[in-house]
């Protein structure tokens, strides 16, 4: 009766009516009329909103889908012909042509450079571009850098990680130092530059002792005002040290070994040790000998890397970094003491010149080799093992001096010496 009196729209329109399956076997007449059990209630309007927006994302991810196929499969040989268009363009020129034909030329030159040398029959060493490219990298902005970032404030929870991470790295012997706990050292240049414990060092009686802990990259007698600074690389010491202005005596000689040498006769001799001091060694730098300073000169030059292999390549390596240059006399004559920084050495630190100031902004203007500044030093001496300064990473110390014919160096290029070792003495 009902159904007959109200619309069906509006009597079914909030029902759900779900047709039940039919079983196989029953008969359509006894299945016509729908079950009351199909009447469900539907969904509010947020569900229904929500379901809604799940099936157009979805339908959205599919036509994305297809499209991206479709294009793939109607369209490779528009996008094979785009991409190869993409090399001839002027951002291509710059970003992909210009930098592969710099690395081609480059491992050609280099390659170039190897078989001129063996067909010279010489060492391999780095020819006039290798330089000029290896000088013109930014090592100077590089080790200030780092020179700032060595002195920032460490906290004492991450003391002993990062300390300990670079004794491992670089087998640091800890043992040694004055103070061995991690937490005290507030840096990591305070770390590098730490002391010595009492004892640790024994100074030899010997004429001549090692300044500093490292390795002896080569020892030698000056032949020709030339020396060697590794195996078959030499350089020339008046390019070292600089024109002879500390001494007063006019000397007419074409040799300039000659010229500063205080003994004149010939029963001396020029020569020449230098030792390098790795990251992981004492840093700190001490007299090998007693001797009076009378002269400091400051080269501003560059700061490339002191490594054995760099020192191997670049020929003249120690005349062109930065060094600190200090000639004087001993008791058997001239006598200079040289500290050549390096990439990463944030300063070198003279304890009796507090005006030496390295590593330094140069600006933009380029570095001349010859360039120097003097300073006059007076009523200063220095004894056997004394401490003279400290390097804020690893580098290099230059000993050039003059002796009897008769001295004999007791160390070999390559051997690992420690502070107070013997190096040479008179036989």
């Amino acid at each position: 009766m009902v159904s007959y009196l109200v619309p069906r729209n509006r009597l079914f329109s909030k029902c759900n009516i779900r047709h039940a399956p039919v079983r196989s076997g029953a008969s359509t007449e006894s299945n016509r009329w729908i079950a009351w059990s199909t009447f469900r209630q539907k969904s509010n309007s947020s569900n229904d909103k929500h379901h809604h927006i799940q099936v157009e994302k979805i339908v959205q991810k599919n036509q994305i889908k297809q499209n991206k196929e479709e294009q793939q499969h109607y369209y490779p040989a528009a996008l094979k012909r785009r991409r190869f268009n993409e090399w001839f363009t002027w951002p291509a020129l710059f970003f992909r042509w210009g930098p592969m034909g710099v690395c081609i030329l480059g491992a050609l030159e280099w390659q170039y450079r190897q078989y001129d040398c063996d067909k010279q029959q010489k060492p391999r060493t780095a020819s006039n571009l290798q330089t000029i490219v290896y000088c013109s990298l930014p090592l100077r902005f590089v080790s200030r850098c780092w020179g700032w970032l060595a002195d920032c404030y460490v906290p004492i929870n991450l003391r002993p990680y990062v300390y300990g991470f670079y004794s491992s790295t670089f087998k640091v012997k800890l043992e040694e130092a004055a103070i061995p706990d991690f937490k005290h050292y507030r840096s990591i240049a305070e770390f590098f530059t730490r002391p010595l414990r009492e004892g640790a060092r024994i100074i030899s009686e010997s004429n001549l002792v090692s300044p500093a802990d490292g390795k002896v990259l080569h020892i030698g007698c000056v032949d020709k005002s030339l020396v060697e600074q590794v195996k078959g690389i030499s350089y020339r010491i008046d390019s070292f040290l600089g024109p002879e202005t500390w001494t007063d005596k006019l000397i007419e000689s074409d040799l300039f070994e000659n010229k500063i040498k205080i003994n004149k006769s010939s029963d001396t001799s020029l020569y020449q040790c230098i030792i390098y001091l790795a990251p992981g060694d004492y840093h700190r730098f001490h007299s090998p000998t007693k001797w009076e300073p009378t002269l400091r000169r400051h080269f501003p030059g560059e700061l490339l890397s002191v490594n054995p292999k760099i020192a191997k390549w670049l020929p003249g390596l120690f005349c062109v970094n930065e060094r600190a240059v200090y000639v004087g006399k001993w008791q058997y004559g001239f006598f200079s003491y040289t500290a050549v920084g390096a990439t990463n050495v944030g300063s070198v630190q003279i304890f009796i010149d507090e005006k030496l100031k390295t590593n330094q902004y140069l600006g933009l203007k380029p570095i001349i080799n010859a360039q120097y500044d003097d300073l006059r030093i007076t009523n200063q001496s220095f004894d056997k093992g004394e401490l003279i300064g400290q390097f804020n990473m690893g580098s290099t110390i230059v000993l050039l001096f003059e002796a009897p014919k008769n001295f004999n160096f007791t160390v070999e290029p390559g051997q690992t010496v420690s502070v107070g070792q013997s190096i040479g003495q008179f036989s």
